[in-house]
């Protein structure tokens, strides 16, 4: 399973500069932990990091204008940060498994003469075969729209330059004839150039990063979504509203029965009284999703229960997919749950991100000390606002006295509520 070991995000809102994790130039930092969790105060910043995920995986999609719109983002110019007449920059370090050698990403975003968001330069490189010093080779370059692309391992060309020139890098590719080459050309310059290149089949290693965006699972869960009737018919995975609960469970009902059994028996000991969840279908084809509750002979149905039962619900079916998600990005989790469950829910992420071969790295935000007392200080960042109005991150690891007062037995997010984890 890919694993983002880390990320550096630039001129994104709040985000001027920021780091989490290992990059391919800063191997001395411990990369991301398979459950990463940022807490912060409101306003920090969470919120615009949980975004970097969902402006990517949009930008792929629809391409860098429409990402920059969407969701309510106001465009280029409110999403570039304040101040900063730079490009968007994001920097991705990820491993397709745990065996493989990693792959740096990075994408930089400006906007044209017409005021036009479009892809200024777009790279994927990877160190060789036993390669430990000098920097990676680059598969993929794209400056403007233009570039080159390597079809296999490709040859060291200019390697150890800090800048990469182009122009002189192509007269070179012409020289040698290289067979493992093409020169590209992107028709539209705000598409991503792995957008077009990673549905090649010449192209594997850009195809597998391409995949590995579009698996990502960023949930925008609605209750009120998820008590809608759709139409019936069973469905593989839950989208990011919720609105077709009522979909997989038929699918885990008739597919995964053993599994789906385990989500019951976890509700039943996070939510006493419900021993039975299922579905009923109505006349005209629609969905209905219906609670048993042991003391109660009628059932209940999804449009009668909690915010907080039906997000449970959904989370721990998320975690039982068969295939799930690479990446799974949740912003506040605790919202409409009574705090008793916040720590089992944390545990319960844990154990997928750690506990599967195939489970999901899982990216958290959160501002709920219960939450928190069930995680690691190394699984743990903390967002704060700097004087000049922009955040900065940090790993509550990197604390001695806090990775001492946690061994000694005190959990995590008491130290958070007393203070302890704010910038000394």
């Amino acid at each position: 399973m890919a694993k983002i070991e880390g990320i550096r995000i630039k001129n994104f809102r709040s985000l001027k500069d920021v780091t989490l994790g290992r990059l391919w130039n800063q191997q001395k930092s411990e990369p991301l932990t398979p459950m990463t969790v940022v807490i912060g105060k409101n306003g920090v910043g969470k919120s615009t990091l949980f975004d970097v995920f969902g402006f990517l995986a949009d930008a792929l999609k629809v391409g860098v204008e429409e990402a920059c719109d969407s969701r309510g983002r106001g465009g280029f110019k409110k999403i570039r940060s304040q101040g900063q007449s730079g490009a968007i920059e994001f920097e991705i370090y990820y491993k397709e498994d745990g065996n493989a050698r990693p792959i740096t990403y990075e994408i930089f975003i400006n906007i044209d003469e017409s005021g036009r968001p479009f892809v200024q330069k777009e790279r994927l490189r990877q160190r060789r075969k036993n390669q430990t010093r000098g920097w990676p080779f680059s598969f993929l370059v794209l400056n403007d729209g233009k570039g080159v692309v390597w079809k296999g391992e490709g040859k060291n060309i200019d390697e150890d330059k800090k800048e990469f020139d182009l122009n002189d890098f192509l007269k070179s590719l012409v020289e040698e004839e290289s067979k493992e080459t093409e020169i590209v050309e992107l028709s539209d310059k705000r598409k991503l150039g792995i957008a077009t290149l990673g549905s090649l089949k010449q192209h594997p290693r850009i195809s597998a990063f391409r995949q590995f965006i579009e698996g990502w699972y960023l949930s925008y869960f609605e209750p009120n979504s998820a008590r809608s009737l759709p139409l019936a018919g069973p469905q593989k995975h839950l989208n990011i509203k919720g609105d077709n609960i009522g979909n997989v469970v038929q699918f885990m009902e008739r597919e995964h029965k053993a599994r789906f059994q385990k989500v019951l028996d976890r509700i039943a000991k996070k939510i006493p009284g419900i021993n039975k969840i299922d579905t009923d279908e109505t006349a005209d084809g629609r969905l209905l999703l219906r609670f048993n509750d042991k003391g109660f002979h009628d059932p209940f149905y999804a449009q009668q229960m909690s915010d907080g039962t039906l997000k449970v619900f959904a989370y721990l079916l998320l975690l039982e997919d068969p295939t799930p998600p690479p990446f799974l990005c949740i912003e506040e989790p605790e919202n409409g749950l009574y705090h008793k469950l916040l720590e089992t829910l944390a545990i319960e992420f844990r154990a997928h991100a750690t506990g599967r071969k195939d489970g999901s790295q899982v990216f958290i935000t959160t501002h709920q000390p219960y939450f928190v007392d069930a995680l690691e200080p190394n699984e743990v960042w903390i967002l704060e606002k700097g004087a000049d109005g922009f955040s900065a991150i940090r790993r509550a690891s990197d604390d001695e006295l806090v990775k001492n007062m946690v061994a000694e037995g005190l959990p995590l997010g008491g130290l958070w509520y007393s203070d302890y984890l704010d910038a000394r």
